[in-house]
């Protein structure tokens, strides 16, 4: 059954079609671009198109699906890049070259790879939702095939996979697939969330010194303009310690899409020495494509993201930017004419960014594997403020907040977090595992750090009154102390090797400089001057 467009507004368009539901994928126009019911009416229904509606007219026509927007998992998504309605761009630009069509769907070449299935069920075995019935070697991974339904196998084949074919008949009639829809507004289910504390290194000494992050935790970074957000969360996203990352680009410039997937391209995880592109799914939304796209394109991450977690590993999930998505957001609901709320944000964002952080987590996936899927979000405040309600809300529900100092930025001094305004909900519990694992002086070493810098900064403002020569030779070590710290282990060049760290690494730095630091002043305790000293090079 089909209806007809009644009205267009930008990326809504208004239609007559009795019978639609409620976030119901909806085609419009002769073109069959894709849409979304966001509101219902009498008779008439709105719908959110992803595509530019350019060139869309009154009168053409509108056909429900019955289905909700869904994206397809299963194996062979490592390694892709999509946009934000899973649409995979390598065949798009095949097929119609540079630019998008309105309408354009794609072949899904990640569904024609040639992988082949191992069973590990047979015939006559009972299996429930969630259960392993065999698996495809993808790369390095293995992957499990997971059954969406219970009852006791008739049939199962092994052999080249087949995404059209069925893996196995149950007794009942039920056909089971390698590939499955999932609407991706749903959380994936799971046994149980796990409090458990590992930690995900990074890479970067002060996260991962400072500010621990645990597996399964989530974590924001806002910043203004200039202070380094996109380089940190690549840089991130190439040495973080996980077995899956999925980058989502949403509303972020094309050039800075293109310089990391070129980079993803050629470098290698330092984990495994394989191709970054390997254990990398690519979620890109650019600022020039549709404003409704963008929406989307956060939670067809995150379902990608959960659903490589349900398989049993440790998925990172970093978003560039979430303001851009809140901008998104306030565009539809100004479209739908809906009450705003402040600064022009939907009354709903702060909701909305709340359900988003809690599919974050470490679980008990429904086959009792052990997964966790821990989100690095950056968030872009006009102006640098912090207190815009982007920020405020995402601080409501994050459990770990580093903020991009502009002032740093401005003296070149990257990553430019403030080692005063951050923190890490984490830091206790993970610091434990440092301790066990890495060594047991691990908290002491951060603890003598962070009372090193506050220090610094009640020193500070001495020395703008009297001048670095009015100030005792202790106080005077320590500030050269600090400014080692500053200089040696919390700034790192991302375009170097020091962009990644490992924990044996960022403990033997900062042992070092402390180590330096109490010979010195047991020297100046015995009598001898700072000025004699620095002539010696100690």
């Amino acid at each position: 059954m089909s209806g007809r467009i009644v009205g267009i507004s930008g990326p809504t368009v208004l239609v007559e079609h009795p019978g639609l539901q409620l976030y119901e994928r909806v085609t419009v126009g002769h073109a069959r671009m894709m849409g979304e019911v966001v509101r219902l009416e009498r008779d008439r229904s709105i719908v959110q198109v992803y595509d530019s509606t350019r060139g869309l007219a009154v009168g053409e026509p509108a056909v429900g699906t019955g289905t909700h927007f869904t994206v397809r998992l299963g194996p062979g998504l490592l390694g892709q890049m999509f946009d934000g309605l899973q649409r995979p761009l390598d065949s798009l630009r095949a097929e119609q070259g540079a630019f998008i069509q309105p309408g354009a769907e794609g072949s899904r070449p990640w569904a024609a790879r040639a992988l082949r299935f191992v069973a590990t069920k047979k015939p006559g075995d009972s299996i429930r939702v969630g259960e392993a019935i065999g698996y495809v070697e993808e790369g390095a991974f293995r992957h499990p095939l997971l059954a969406d339904q219970e009852g006791i196998i008739d049939r199962i084949r092994d052999g080249e996979l087949d995404a059209e074919a069925p893996l196995a008949m149950l007794r009942e009639g039920q056909q089971m697939f390698a590939f499955h829809d999932w609407p991706v507004r749903v959380p994936r289910p799971y046994r149980r969330k796990l409090t458990q504390f590992e930690p995900l290194v990074t890479g970067q000494r002060c996260i991962d010194f400072l500010f621990p992050l645990a597996r399964g935790g989530s974590a924001i970074f806002p910043g203004g303009f200039g202070t380094g957000k996109t380089i940190l969360e690549q840089s991130i996203a190439k040495f973080a310690q996980s077995d899956i990352v999925v980058y989502v680009g949403c509303g972020e410039r094309g050039n800075e899409m293109a310089e990391m997937l070129d980079d993803f391209s050629s470098l290698a995880d330092p984990w495994s020495k394989r191709p970054l592109m390997s254990r990398t799914i690519v979620a890109v939304n650019t600022s020039n494509m549709p404003v409704a796209a963008r929406e989307a394109s956060i939670y067809t991450a995150v379902t990608m993201a959960e659903y490589y977690r349900d398989l049993g590993y440790s998925v990172l999930l970093l978003a560039d930017s979430l303001s851009r998505w809140a901008e998104a957001l306030r565009e539809i609901s100004s479209a739908l004419e809906e009450m705003p709320g402040e600064e022009g944000y939907p009354t709903y964002l702060a909701s909305r960014i709340a359900g988003f952080f809690a599919r974050a987590g470490a679980v008990e996936t429904l086959d009792g594997r052990t997964g966790s899927l821990t989100m690095i979000l950056s968030v872009s405040p006009p102006g640098g403020d912090f207190t815009e309600p982007v920020t405020q809300a995402c601080l409501r529900t994050t459990g770990s907040f580093f903020m991009l100092d502009t002032d740093l930025a401005h003296r070149r001094h990257f990553p430019a977090i403030n080692w005063f305004q951050s923190f890490s909900l984490y830091e206790r519990d993970v610091s434990r595992h440092f301790d066990e694992h890495v060594a047991q002086e691990w908290s002491t070493l951060r603890q003598q750090t962070r009372e090193f810098l506050q220090r610094e900064a009640s020193l500070r403002e001495v020395v703008e009154i009297v001048g670095t020569e009015g100030l005792q030779d202790t106080d005077r070590l320590l500030m050269r102390t600090t400014e080692q710290i500053r200089r040696q282990f919390l700034m790192q060049n991302a375009y170097t090797e020091d962009a990644f760290s490992s924990p044996e690494d960022t403990l033997g730095r900062i042992r070092d400089i402390l180590a330096r630091h109490a010979a010195a002043s047991e020297r100046l305790a015995k009598g001898a001057l700072l000025d004699e000293l620095l002539k010696e090079g100690a």
